[in-house]
Formats: C-alpha cells, sequence, structure tokens
C-alpha cells in the first residue's frame, strides 16, 4: 500500500509538471522588445491572467479523484488496522507528503479553481460513515474470531497457573499452547497404510498427532472448554460493537464546544 501511494503521488505531481513546462515552452514568445517589456510592466493583472491561462486545465473530476484516493486509504487504514497496526501511521507520513504536492500542483501547476457554496463534502460523508461502521465491525470479527487473544483471556482466567495461587515469578499463560492442542490418534485415518511404521526423530513409534481445536480425544467432538471460548469471543463481540457504535453517536450528538472541552480534559489528564 504504501509504495503504490508513493507511486501515485510522483505520478500527480509529475505529470502536470511536465505537462505545464510543455505548455510554457510552447506558448513562450520567440521575441522580446522593449515595447511589450514596457506594456506588461505596466498591466500586470493581464499578466496574471496570461499566466495563469498558460497552467494546466483544472479536470472537472479532480476533486473526486482526490476524495476517492483518501476514501480509500481510510477504508484501508481502518478496516485492516487490527491486521496491519503500523497502516495508519504509513497513511500519516504519506498524507504530510501529499498534501505538499497537492498544494503546489492546486498552486503553481493548475488554474485557479471556480469556487462554489457547499455545505460538506456531501455524498462522501455517507461514505466515510458506512467504512467506519464497516471497520468497527471488521477489526471485532478480526480480534475476537481470527487472533488468540480471547481463548488466551480465558485460559489466564479461569485454568491458568494464576488462578490458583498469586504467583509472582510465573508467567499465567504457562500450559496455554498444550492446553489448546487436541490429541488424534494415526489409527483414524480412513487411509493409514503405511503410517504405522511413522517415528520421529528420536526413533519412537508415532501413535497420535496434535492439532490446534478444543475436541475430545474419543469420538472427536467440541469439548466443554470450546463452547467457554465461543461464548467469550460472542460477548467480547457484542461488547466491542456497543461500545464503539456508543462512542460514535454519543461524540455525534454532543455539542461540538463540550467535545473539544472533554477531549482536552482527557489530554490534559494524560
Amino acid at each position: 500500500m504504501t509504495l503504490k501511494q508513493s507511486l501515485n503521488n510522483l505520478e500527480e505531481y509529475l505529470l502536470p509538471w511536465i505537462k505545464y513546462q510543455c505548455r510554457r515552452l510552447c506558448a513562450e514568445p520567440k521575441h522580446h522588445s522593449k515595447i511589450h517589456a514596457e506594456e506588461s510592466a505596466q498591466d500586470q493583472c493581464k499578466e496574471d491572467w496570461l499566466w495563469n491561462y498558460q497552467l494546466n486545465e483544472v479536470n472537472i473530476f479532480s476533486l473526486f479523484n482526490e476524495f476517492l484516493e483518501m476514501t480509500i486509504q481510510y477504508s484501508f487504514t481502518t478496516i485492516f488496522v487490527a491486521s496491519f497496526p503500523l497502516a495508519p501511521l504509513l497513511a500519516f507520513f504519506n498524507n504530510l507528503i501529499e498534501i505538499r504536492y497537492d498544494a503546489i500542483k492546486m498552486v503553481k501547476l493548475q488554474r485557479r479553481m471556480v469556487p462554489r457554496k457547499a455545505k460538506d463534502i456531501g455524498i462522501w460523508l455517507q461514505i466515510l460513515e458506512a467504512i467506519g461502521i464497516l471497520a468497527v465491525i471488521a477489526n471485532g470479527l478480526v480480534i475476537s474470531i481470527t487472533s488468540d487473544f480471547i481463548p488466551m483471556q480465558v485460559y489466564k482466567y479461569t485454568l491458568g497457573p494464576c488462578v490458583q495461587e498469586n504467583y509472582t515469578g510465573i508467567n499465567c499463560l504457562t500450559g496455554y499452547v498444550h492446553h489448546s492442542l487436541s490429541v488424534f490418534s494415526i489409527q483414524d485415518f480412513k487411509n493409514r497404510n503405511g503410517l504405522s511404521d511413522l517415528r520421529d526423530s528420536m526413533g519412537n513409534k508415532i501413535t497420535h498427532c496434535r492439532y490446534r481445536d478444543y475436541r475430545n480425544s474419543d469420538d472427536y467432538s467440541y469439548t466443554v472448554e470450546f463452547w467457554h471460548v465461543f461464548a467469550a469471543r460472542l460477548a467480547f463481540l457484542i461488547l466491542f460493537e456497543l461500545t464503539s457504535f456508543g462512542y460514535v453517536k454519543s461524540s455525534s450528538v454532543l455539542p461540538p464546544k463540550i467535545l473539544v472541552r472533554l477531549l482536552q480534559g482527557h489530554t490534559s489528564n494524560h
């Protein structure tokens, strides 16, 4: 993502710059006379108009492309932030560079845009709100379903060594890997021909293997720990979604002045 955005920044800046240089060379007069120099000195406003005319034409979809680029970047950095936490930081550094490129492009390489009144950013606001809702749902699912955060917490507070006593010199997750693995007998393979002579590096005969799941070794049905972890995943997902949506709704309902005071008080406390 970082490489693609860096290349896009160079493309967005270099192409208008090359077009501007070509237009300037083509429009540059071949002979400069003293009369022309005196006229240009007396009519500075006309020179500004001519200079603005020689700049690149503004595409009608220029702002649309800028909004689209920022929306795509916002969606990537928010929806997949749990998978790649460095994405917002890289997007921040990219935007620091891109905002300067855009400023140079709009001020020195393109003609002035015609100003128009607008109440807000239009449909893009609803799109960003929808992406925010999607991001909360996606991150909640990633943390609760695909990661080991919930199983580790369930083991730590229900079955770990710290549950019995207050151990200060031992890790509360000791034994978690062994607990999260189930046993599968090699004799239960459908095509077990040739598997009876399997041996490990020490020469011992292999009779079973381990895999990540919560299943019984007899009938391979789900154990009680599986349902405990499953209930904890659902509880965390519901709590995460309700907390996030509640914070967003409350911040949108509060007046801006009260919200600024709350944020200032929160930052001063830290």
